[in-house]
Formats: structure tokens, C-alpha cells, sequence
């Protein structure tokens, strides 16, 4: 099992720089230098990335994109751990809410690992849409692969920002989905793993109706990254840590591992 790092950023104003939120590198975890999310409030998706399906068919961004609006969630389908929680955490609260994927709001998923196939993603969607059991998930739901020049585009574009360990060869990334108006423009930011059903169909709504959220504090947030030193004789890892960043009284940051 990989290892987790969970980041808990409980912060004011100070700590919020140009819409990103996170502790600055000399306090982070060896190999998180450069893993956070950058709020890009009010700013398009380029619309012309180009991506496959599950069925390997060629997917021009933009075109999923006018009708309604979207939840947007970057992972990785070999992910041993975070996606897995991110995705779970998103089924579950979109079973409870009244509306439906492919009707009231669509929701796309694109892996951030541009070794990916459409039969990983193809997997996947099989996976959360026997999860969910809702007449034209199908159809709302997608999940995508597509080249590194898509990729960074879109990551870019989104604000996450995402490192990869040659050593242990897995994703350092933080976990949050986005909400987008029907044109594709970024309207919210949600992080962790849980999401309210409640703020997350308020999100949808005002996102239908084309209005931008404000930017938020994540106060906790997961970050994952296996620890090689940590791993067990049969391989991979079976421990989790936990760093806690605050604010001195001063506005400097501190880190501890607990």
C-alpha cells in the first residue's frame, strides 16, 4: 500500500497567494515541492485539447462542454490510493443528491498520466458507474486519457499542480475536484476526499446559472506520495504520516510530521 501524506493547511488570508493555497516549499515534505492547487477562478478549459474515451474514440474537449455544468476531476487510474478515495468520495455524495449525471450536470474525469489506456479509464468508468446505478451515467459521465501536450494543457489550465517519483514511480497530488460552467469556464474549487451533497448541488447551480464562486481555504487537504523507505518485503508501502502546517502568530509557517 502506498504511503499517504496529508496536509492539513489551516490558514488565514496571509497564506493565500494569487489564489494557490498551500505551505511554502521549505516547510514541505521532501518530494511535495511542487504539489498544491491554484485556484484559476473565472478562467476556460482550452476547449480544443484533444483526449480519447473509454472506447478509445477522439475527444475534442469542448465539445463535452455547453449543455450543463460539470465536475471536473483530474486522477490517475493506477493511482494505489488518493484517486481511488477522491472517486469514491464523489460516488458517494453524487448518490445522494436528487439530480442525476447526464441530466442535471455531467461529470468529467481525465487521468493526469499520459501512459494511460482507454482500457484503464474504460475499467474505471465500469467500476463507479455499477457504483452509482443511475439511468444515462453513461452517457454524463466520462473518462478520459489523452497525450502530455492535453495533459499539461489541462493541468495547467486547472491549477494542479502534480510531481512524479522516478524511485517509486507513482504521482505526488493533492485531492479536489472543480466545478465549471456549461462554457467550460472554472466556477469552484472543492478539496479532500468527502463532498457535501448539499454545497456540491448548490456549486452545480450556480455554476448552471454562470456565477463564480470565491476562492477557498483548504483547511485539510490529502496529498499522496509512497515513501520507498518505508516499504514492506513484498513491496509497496503499509505505513501513513500526517504533517500539520499552521500559522505561527507571526504568519510564518510552520510543518510538523505527527
Amino acid at each position: 500500500m502506498a504511503a499517504t501524506f496529508i496536509l492539513i493547511a489551516s490558514a488565514f488570508g496571509q497564506g493565500m497567494n494569487n489564489g494557490i493555497m498551500s505551505p511554502p516549499t521549505n516547510v514541505r515534505p521532501p518530494g511535495l515541492k511542487n504539489v498544491g492547487i491554484e485556484q484559476n477562478l473565472n478562467q476556460p478549459i482550452p476547449p480544443d485539447l484533444m483526449f480519447q474515451d473509454d472506447l478509445g474514440r477522439s475527444v475534442r474537449l469542448g465539445d463535452l462542454f455547453g449543455k450543463r455544468p460539470i465536475i471536473l476531476n483530474l486522477v490517475y487510474y493506477n493511482c494505489p490510493m488518493l484517486c481511488g478515495e477522491v472517486l469514491s468520495g464523489l460516488e458517494n455524495s453524487l448518490r445522494m443528491m436528487s439530480f442525476d449525471v447526464g441530466k442535471e450536470f455531467d461529470v468529467i474525469t481525465v487521468s493526469f498520466d499520459p501512459t494511460e489506456t482507454p482500457e484503464m479509464a474504460a475499467k474505471k468508468k465500469g467500476e463507479f458507474l455499477r457504483r452509482y446505478k443511475r439511468a444515462g451515467a453513461e452517457q454524463g459521465w466520462h473518462f478520459l486519457v489523452g497525450p502530455k501536450i492535453s495533459v499539461d494543457a489541462l493541468t495547467k489550465a486547472a491549477g494542479f499542480q502534480y510531481q512524479y517519483d522516478e524511485k517509486t514511480k507513482q504521482f505526488a497530488h493533492a485531492a479536489a475536484i472543480l466545478i465549471l460552467t456549461p462554457q467550460g469556464k472554472i466556477a469552484q474549487y472543492y478539496y479532500g476526499i468527502e463532498f457535501p451533497p448539499k454545497d456540491l448541488r448548490l456549486g452545480l447551480v450556480e455554476a448552471g446559472a454562470g456565477k463564480i464562486g470565491n476562492v477557498v481555504d483548504p483547511r485539510a487537504g490529502k496529498v499522496q506520495r509512497d515513501d520507498p523507505a518505508r516499504a514492506s518485503p513484498g513491496g509497496g508501502c503499509d505505513h501513513a504520516f500526517y504533517w500539520n502546517f499552521y500559522l505561527r502568530d507571526d504568519s510564518s509557517w510552520t510543518g510538523t510530521r505527527l
